[in-house]
């Protein structure tokens, strides 16, 4: 089972980055995911939340209307928009995924999550 993130970068400051969160060694059907970040002498902070049929979205209020989650269940891959980026978003990114059967829910403490991906950086110049 692993979960690789990938898509971060360099970019100014009012650009965009798409991130992808490429699961193998499972499905993705019943495990809902969240996007976090970790900036350096951060703790960890979540971003984005989807339920396991992404019918439902969350994000915390620091990138309300500049970030869009989604997956695509069928590339078993989850994906983190981002756009109008600012320098506070430098961080690295890690996605996560939660086992939750058949519930239209997300989990939103980090220890609570099955699997974790490697991080991927993404660094914002002013």
């Amino acid at each position: 089972v692993q979960l690789q993130a990938s898509g971060g970068g360099l970019v100014q400051a009012g650009g965009s980055l798409r991130l992808s969160c490429a699961a193998s060694g499972f499905t993705l059907d019943y495990y809902s995911f969240g996007w976090y970040r970790q900036a350096p002498g951060k703790e960890r902070e979540g971003v984005s939340w989807i339920t396991s049929s992404g019918s439902t979205t969350y994000y915390d209020d620091s990138v309300k209307g500049r970030f869009t989650i989604s997956r695509d269940n069928a590339k078993n891959t989850v994906y983190l928009q981002m756009d109008s980026l600012r320098p506070e978003d430098t961080a690295v990114y890690y996605c996560a995924a939660k086992d939750v059967g058949l519930h239209s829910i997300v989990v939103r403490t980090p220890q609570a999550y099955d699997y974790w991906g490697r991080g991927t950086q993404v660094t914002v110049s002013s």
